[in-house]
């Protein structure tokens, strides 16, 4: 049982819905019925602004990241971290509290291995923004970031457990973009700045 609380708080943090929170607090929407529903930072920087959004990213990037650290804390090791942060992420994306529907998992990854493989993290989180700087997609940002992930913390790291882990999680969170992947080859994502 010592083993397990961590990946069962793991996700329980995951669950707790800060972009429905950060939404209704800041402008009073449900994010679920606001743009396109999804309950992430990009849907509530469309459609509640900028403040919102911005602690909408850092809390869910630290609730991954604080799921990591309990696993660090619980004595089981690399191994135990990765499945606490993983557990977030799966959190997130199936959040107990709003009827197993939530948010892509983005921030929540990146914030679970910022703690287990730091400069990976980096590396990926760079990736990223230079692709929404680039192209002003979000969604592409994360499909390029979270690809290059778990190669960046093998690389980094060689540690096979925690590089399994963020292949895992970034299997999940790819297949929560499907929609987007289908919408960039159409031609029909909406790009970084658009209005809900």
């Amino acid at each position: 049982m010592m083993t397990v609380w961590p990946v069962v708080v793991g996700y329980l943090l995951g669950s707790v819905p800060f972009a429905y929170i950060a939404a209704r607090l800041g402008r009073g929407i449900d994010i679920r019925r606001a743009g396109s529903g999804n309950v992430g930072a990009t849907n509530v920087l469309r459609a509640a602004g900028v403040w919102p959004a911005v602690a909408t990213t850092v809390l869910d990037a630290g609730k991954g990241a604080a799921a990591a650290w309990l696993g660090l804390a619980g004595g089981g090791g690399s191994g135990l971290a990765a499945a606490s942060g993983a557990a977030a992420v799966v959190g997130h994306v199936f959040p107990v509290w709003l009827g197993f529907k939530g948010g892509k998992g983005v921030a929540t990854t990146f914030g679970a291995f910022a703690v287990l493989a730091p400069l990976a993290t980096a590396l990926a989180a760079a990736l990223f923004v230079a692709t929404v700087w680039a192209s002003r997609y979000v969604s592409l940002g994360s499909i390029l970031g979270l690809v290059a992930l778990a190669p960046a913390v093998w690389w980094t790291t060689k540690d096979g457990v925690v590089t399994a882990g963020s292949a895992a999680v970034t299997i999940l969170v790819l297949l929560m973009h499907r929609g987007n992947l289908l919408r960039l080859r159409a031609g029909a994502e909406r790009h970084l700045g658009d209005r809900a």
